[in-house]
């Protein structure tokens, strides 16, 4: 049995919404001779078929795109250049990986993850109504949205520092401490992600990689990712040493209880002390108590008789 073909979502001047991943569909798009782009969420064994048959990819760059987890990177091939880039969404790792299949004809998007940034992009273009005309701009426009989808959720990750603090000075308790642990590690994870990407675009500023159908304007817009990139590395990094000190404080907290404590108990053990004291003295010695006080018994009796 022939398994249905995945639904995908294309940008093309005759068609703006969903379509089925098939190769008539492919290659009636590729003879149409106008840009379009392609976005595949959940991709599987059999839509990368599809590709391979219809697109004729590298072998490396089909190999790429099929495993997820990879650094934020650029492979050029003669007709194409592989894209891996990464974006923030709200889910467990906070991250969605992208991978991009772009040349002068063609944007080919492939993504595990939800990408809610590209839809506002696709309902840019659905109510143009018009051809992609600027394929690079439309790159930037995906690799834009990506990208500044990682300001709100770092706006996030700011307010809960702000409320892990203030909820550590009036009770701290470990579950504030797992959770500062467990933002550090996404955290980390985020750093992972952005800085390659960081990285990426430098060298694409700095003439060390080039994308198909490069503009001066085009160049200008990777420019602002550059920069935004930037600003989000320092947020991170920002937020690292925040929660450091959330860290710190918490265990500043967590001692200062404990000087309270001891205390309190230095207060109580003073107070007992004379009391253990004399119980200690006299229960060492009841032995010779009670020999003394027979002895005593003796001498009165001995008195009496004489």
């Amino acid at each position: 049995m022939v398994p249905a073909a995945s639904i995908c979502h294309v940008v093309h001047e005759d068609q703006v919404g969903e379509l089925d991943l098939s190769r008539d569909n492919l290659k009636r798009l590729l003879a149409s001779g106008s840009f379009f782009w392609i976005d595949l969420p959940r991709p599987r064994e059999e839509d990368f078929a599809v590709l391979r048959d219809v697109f004729q990819f590298h072998p490396l760059a089909l190999e790429d795109s099929e495993h997820f987890g990879q650094r934020a990177k650029l492979d050029d091939y003669d007709d194409f250049v592989f894209l891996v880039v990464y974006g923030a969404v709200p889910d467990e790792d906070r991250l969605v990986e992208v991978h991009c299949f772009y040349s002068e004809r063609f944007l080919i998007t492939v993504h595990r993850d939800e990408a809610p940034a590209f839809t506002e992009v696709r309902h840019r273009y659905q109510k143009r109504r018009a051809p992609i005309d600027d394929p690079a701009l439309l790159l930037y426009r995906i690799i834009d949205a990506l990208v500044d989808s990682f300001f709100p959720i770092l706006a996030d990750f700011d307010d809960r520092i702000d409320e892990l603090e203030n909820q550590t000075f009036l009770h701290a308790s470990d579950e504030q401490l797992q959770e500062i642990f467990a933002m550090k590690r996404l955290l980390v994870g985020m750093r992972k992600a952005v800085t390659p990407e960081r990285d990426l675009f430098a060298s694409l500023m700095g003439g060390g990689a080039e994308l198909p159908g490069m503009t001066t304007e085009a160049e200008r817009h990777f420019r602002d990712i550059y920069d935004h990139l930037i600003r989000i590395s320092d947020l991170i990094d920002t937020y690292r040493d925040l929660l450091t000190s959330s860290m710190d404080v918490f265990l500043s907290t967590v001692s200062n209880r404990l000087n309270v404590v001891m205390k309190q108990l230095a207060v109580i053990a003073t107070i007992f002390l004379p009391l253990t004291f004399i119980t200690g003295f006299f229960g060492q010695n009841f032995g010779w108590l009670v020999r003394e006080h027979q002895r005593l018994a003796r001498v009165r009796r001995a008195r009496r008789r004489d």
